[in-house]
């Protein structure tokens, strides 16, 4: 099974004479590169879930919240840095 882990899109790139966009993805600090290439409306700010380097479907902030809650209950937040700018408010 594999998971598709949702990230904040922190700056875009246009390759290849603009033939190709790729994001800079940071997973709670950690930042990875991203296809925009099935997201054509992805901009930066936005939050996506990124599949194997792809960008598959865009997500709203409170939706990627909810995503790293469940990974921090499971413990499966491992090197993440600064995660707690990922997880809700706590009331």
């Amino acid at each position: 099974m594999c998971l598709a882990v949702p990230g904040k899109i922190k700056s875009i790139e246009h390759l290849y004479d603009g033939k190709v966009r790729m994001a800079k993805v940071s997973f709670g600090g950690i930042i990875k590169e991203a296809s925009l290439e099935m997201l054509p409306d992805a901009n930066i700010d936005d939050y996506v879930l990124v599949h194997v380097g792809v960008a598959i479907s865009k997500v709203d902030e409170k939706e990627a919240q909810k995503t790293f809650k469940y990974l921090e209950e499971i413990g499966e937040l491992g090197e993440l840095e600064d995660v707690d700018n990922y997880l809700p408010k706590k009331e």
